[in-house]
């Protein structure tokens, strides 16, 4: 049956003029389908001209032959620019690439320029960000660039280029179509709490701050201020006198008024009405049907009927009008950006991709690009931190403890998080980057070192072949304490003996050689840091001493290693364990995650994040929620056996004098490895199965949480099958790929793979 596309039009709320509403026939919706829900300003407040142009719309909607991009300039000759903006808006071209959006405003230097590039790595709260200033000169009170915070507070990829030249910024924002899927989760999210009985702060709790932590919509829409001033703060003074510097040092015009305040507030009371609203409208229909006495209904029951009710929330129209209206309101948050130059997608765009800015006023320059940065409370209504994908800035930002200016580019982004998870990976946002870099800088917390995240850094960079780019900075060293820690050398031993801890356990995922080698080095590439949130001036001398001994560091990693003349030779009949170990190792994590069998150390994952994480590549929108990374997980075992298997070369052009020298060689082999590793997972767990994972974000009703959980079982399978005696064409078509990448990396470094 054919689908009619009808456009409306509406008066646009608190704003004058008309709006038009359709459902666009080429534009996708959140479950995948056809048909989403577009709305924009028509620009007039005249009805019957409002009408005209919905009569356009309609004629064009009536037409496939104009459902095509290319057709956008004969579309302007046809019809009111108006109506061919809204229509064309999305369809024109693919999203840009955000970093080639950046390097084409201010190119990245690497090597050939003489820059070293350092990739920041750390749990969230361990100083990332803090170290960061130091090494920028950035002042806590003053400049306040980046932000920090002990919560996730960078969200972005941040990366400075510190130069002579004048003050730069390249700005660039996650799609519309990314954002309105934040916000439909924070909105579905604030409707269940409608469904749990729920008070208005939490509802609101809800809707400002999605489940991962990463996108807040308080920053864009305010925070909630109903009974926040009843002075239940004053009992959690713990006496720590002034407040916090950076608070008194905020600029006051960033702060928001308390005029706007006030209009904040009533919107969000608004938005929390109206989800009241519709939540409870729909919830009392689907509890009347099945859940007539929830007392007595069972866990599945509940499960079923609360899938349900979200599901029926995409469908309804004053759902989605909700969403529209959140969104126009994000919109106009950038309307009150008041320098710099945004730049849109095509001639049809309404949502920016790309800000700019060059000035020689540093003061000026960091006050601009905080509204892309910031965390600072009173500002919230006006952030536009939560829609920034990237922040690249340019200029003579260099330490203040140095007179030093060396060649470097720091490159930070979002913490690791702190899953207990003993078989986590690293985020693949992360690892794709350890190529392009000369030093992997671990920032960790030296009161409780090697944590989790911190250890799948070390397992990570140890398997791939890059433990020579390796560095820790341990932060908090000033707080590590304790009377049989008498000075700087005990203390710093005390730390350090978590390191070699850690590296013994390794031995019983990777193989001894790679330890040793890293055993062999990770003396000299850990400094202790600490008193960071204060400026660079008040710093003890032991501190800048070792921040100046890391800026050594940085400059020395720029000279790559000396390769060795030797160069292996491998039978290939070891891989196919190789890649067997490694996928039944894939296979079991998810069998636990997913609830198909039970494990002491990997936990059954709730049924709502699995939903969370399938919604997400269905959608395309990312390959990862949270701590769930099938893509990283694929990568980080696969990494680890092959990593194994090139340990063992069967014969070398000329015997290897020792060890080190033997890793030395191979390190380029298994970094390549790594690379190319991380397309092939890409493409086998989420593209050529996109389909499936549609399948199962379709999946509603009791049961369908089980049901999902065995279609991405079933992903799985067919997208790292374990090899057998006997293997079908996806587990031969598997291992081919497999020995393709490791036959190519080998031979590239002049070492050969040949049946002997």
């Amino acid at each position: 049956m054919t689908v009619a596309y009808i456009a409306s039009k509406s008066l646009t709320k608190d704003r004058p003029g008309f709006s038009i509403s359709f459902r666009h026939p080429c534009r996708v919706d959140s479950k995948g389908k056809p048909g989403l829900k577009v709305r924009r300003g028509l620009g007039t407040a005249e009805a019957e001209e409002a009408e005209a142009l919905v009569a356009q719309m309609n004629k064009l909607l009536a037409d496939e032959s104009w459902w095509n991009a290319g057709r956008y300039h004969d579309a302007m000759q046809a019809f009111s620019p108006v109506i061919v903006d809204a229509f064309f808006d999305g369809l024109q071209a693919s999203v840009a690439n955000p970093v080639a959006l950046r390097d084409s405003i201010i190119p990245m230097p690497g090597r050939a320029e003489g820059y070293a590039r350092v990739l920041f790595v750390g749990t969230t709260g361990a100083g990332k960000t803090s170290l960061l200033r130091h090494l920028i000169g950035s002042n806590p009170d003053r400049d306040r660039f980046p932000s920090t915070s002990t919560a996730k507070t960078t969200v972005s990829d941040i990366e400075v280029l510190p130069d002579d030249g004048p003050y730069r910024a390249a700005v660039t924002f996650f799609s519309e179509h990314a954002i309105r899927a934040n916000v439909e989760d924070c909105a579905i999210a604030a409707c269940s709490a409608v469904w749990d009985a729920m008070g208005d702060e939490k509802i609101a709790d809800r809707l400002l701050h999605h489940a991962d932590q990463r996108f807040r919509l308080s920053y864009l829409l305010g925070a909630w201020r109903v009974g926040a001033e009843d002075g239940s703060d004053d009992d959690w003074d713990f006496g720590g006198g002034d407040t916090p510097s950076e608070i008194n040092a905020a600029d006051d015009r960033e702060a928001v008024s308390a005029v706007e305040v006030a209009a904040l507030q009533a919107k969000l009371v608004s938005y929390v009405e109206r989800i009241k609203s519709i939540a409870d409208s729909k919830a009392d229909a689907i509890k009347a049907e099945l859940l007539p006495d929830p007392s007595t209904a069972q866990s599945e029951d509940l499960q079923a009927a609360l899938e349900i009710f979200q599901s029926e929330l995409f469908e309804d129209e004053a759902f989605r009008d909700l969403v529209l209206d959140i969104m126009d309101d994000i919109q106009l948050r950038f309307d009150r950006l008041e320098v710099g130059t945004l730049t849109k997608r095509g001639k049809a765009a309404r949502w920016p991709e790309l800000w700019t800015y060059e000035t020689d006023d540093r003061d000026d320059f960091l006050r601009q690009v905080r509204w892309f940065s910031s965390n600072y409370a009173p500002a919230f209504g006006r952030l536009l931190t939560p829609l920034v994908d990237g922040i690249r800035v340019q200029g003579p930002l260099y330490p203040v403890f140095s007179d030093r200016r060396i060649k470097v580019v720091y490159l930070d982004g979002q913490g690791l998080g702190h899953t207990p998870d003993s078989s986590s990976s690293v985020t693949t946002h992360v690892t794709q980057r350890f190529a392009d870099v000369d030093t992997i800088l671990l920032v960790d917390n030296a009161e409780q070192p090697i944590q989790a995240a911190a250890q799948a850094v070390l397992r990570a960079v140890a398997a791939s072949g890059n433990y020579g780019k390796l560095a820790i900075a341990f932060t908090h060293f000033d707080q590590v304490k304790g009377l049989n820690l008498p000075g700087f050398a005990a203390k710093r031993a005390h730390v350090l003996a978590s390191v070699y801890n850690y590296l013994a356990r390794l031995r019983e995922v990777l193989n001894g050689p790679i330890v040793t080698a890293m055993e062999r080095t990770i003396d000299t590439q850990c400094f202790m840091l600490g008193g960071l949130d204060a400026a660079s001036e008040k710093l003890p001398g032991g501190v800048k001493a070792q921040l100046e001994q890391l800026l050594n560091q940085f400059e020395r990693a720029i000279a790559p290693p000396p390769l060795p003349d030797a160069t292996p030779s491998y039978d290939p009949s070891g891989l196919g364990f190789a890649v067997q170990r490694a996928a039944d190792s894939f296979q079991r994590a998810w069998k636990f995650r997913l609830g198909f069998a039970a494990s002491a150390e990997v936990s059954k994952e709730h049924w709502t994040r699995v939903k969370a994480l399938n919604r997400r590549i269905a959608n395309e929108l990312d390959v990862e929620y949270d701590s769930l990374r099938p893509v990283a997980d694929f990568v980080g075992r696969i990494t680890e056996e092959i990593s194994n298997f090139l340990d063992h070369p069967v014969r070398w052009t000329r015997t290897p004098k020792d060890d080190n020298e033997a890793q030395e060689a191979i390190a380029p082999i298994r970094q390549a490895v790594f690379r190319e590793l991380h397309s092939l997972a890409l493409a086998r767990l989420v593209n050529k199965h996109l389909a499936d994972w549609r399948r199962g974000n379709d999946q509603k009703g009791k049961g369908s949480a089980d049901r999902r959980a065995a279609d991405i079982r079933g992903i799985y399978e067919m997208a790292a099958p374990v090899p057998g005696t006997v293997n079908s064409e996806s587990a031969l078509e598997f291992m081919k790929a497999v020995r393709e990448i490791v036959r190519a990396a080998i031979e590239d470094q002049g070492g050969e793979m040949k049946t002997l």
